[in-house]
């Protein structure tokens, strides 16, 4: 039994992070730390665990750590569960800046412990079989992702989210979108960007094997014009990465099976570590630099 404390006291760490940790057969939600400790006291009772006011005191009374909160808030936490030697359930984006997501890595890799961040949709498996299946075909040359949201509509959980809506799309579901084309196409080496209207960012990026892909990202579509859609397109046509039921729970479950497979095993090589992390922080890094500069960046 993995005893987990859990940072953050919002809808995702309640009804994901909490929920999940507190179903599962080998892992025990231990405590839980919040921002508001007034909310972090309701949380807490919710699920019948004590309440903390102090980010080290929690992560001395746990194994490992679950957060749900805003990236530069979760890398910080992050550095110092790790040096304490607690294994990384973490969020994406890793954080906000590529120096912060080195510094959590460099305490991950130090202390030796386990690391998954929670990129959703690659925790759900038939998601999971494609890119395998993808990766190992080979012959891609391009891919197109299309993530248009609509989250600034009155009464949506995520709408007052300040992280969001100082970063935008790129750094809310740019994740999202690389997690599922860097397994296929490889490393990026290049990144364009421009703007468009309604909060757009538009990248281009070119991957180590000479492959291109284009992401279009907004938070902020007209309600009719969300979708979300993934196209690789190869030596023999196109694939459509498979469109799956969000079951956020389902998917954090995954996440937690593979997080303890890895802390049984000892293997510190999970594909969505905190290296992996680090890696998608850096294309949206690079793109923010040239989205700022109009001109193309090296990764």
């Amino acid at each position: 039994m993995l005893r987990f404390g859990l940072f953050g006291t919002g809808h995702w760490a309640a009804e994901t992070h909490a929920a999940a940790l507190a179903a599962h057969p080998r892992a025990e939600l231990a405590g839980v730390w919040g921002r508001d400790p007034e909310r972090a006291g309701a949380l807490a009772a919710r699920y019948g665990v004590p309440a903390h006011d102090d980010v080290d005191a929690l992560i001395d009374a746990v194994d490992a750590i679950a957060v749900a909160l805003p990236p530069d808030v979760q890398a910080d936490i992050a550095v110092r569960a790790a040096t304490a030697g607690r294994h990384l359930l973490l969020e994406k984006p890793l954080a906000l800046s590529l120096p912060d997501a080195d510094r959590v890595v460099a305490a991950a890799e130090g202390s030796g412990v386990a690391s998954v961040v929670f990129f959703t949709q690659r925790f759900h498996p038939a998601v999971a079989g494609f890119l395998t299946s993808a990766a190992a075909a080979g012959g891609w040359r391009h891919a197109r992702v299309t993530m248009f949201a609509s989250i600034f509509q009155p009464g949506h959980r995520y709408g007052e989210s300040a992280w969001r809506r100082e970063r935008g799309a790129l750094w809310d579901v740019g994740p999202h979108a690389l997690s599922v084309v860097l397994p296929v196409l490889g490393r990026v080496t290049r990144v364009s960007a421009t703007d468009g209207p309604r909060g757009l960012a538009h990248l281009l990026l070119t991957h180590d094997a000479g492959a291109t892909s284009a992401l279009s990202l907004t938070l902020d579509a007209p309600p009719a014009m969300t979708i979300q859609e993934t196209v690789f397109f190869g030596d023999d046509g196109a694939q459509a990465l498979p469109r799956v039921e969000r079951a956020p729970l389902v998917a954090f479950g995954a996440a937690l099976d593979q997080l303890l497979a890895e802390v049984d095993a000892g293997a510190r090589d999970h594909r969505c570590d905190v290296r992996f992390g680090r890696e998608v922080v850096a294309v949206l890094a690079a793109a923010e630099t040239a989205r700022a500069q109009a001109r193309a960046v090296d990764v």
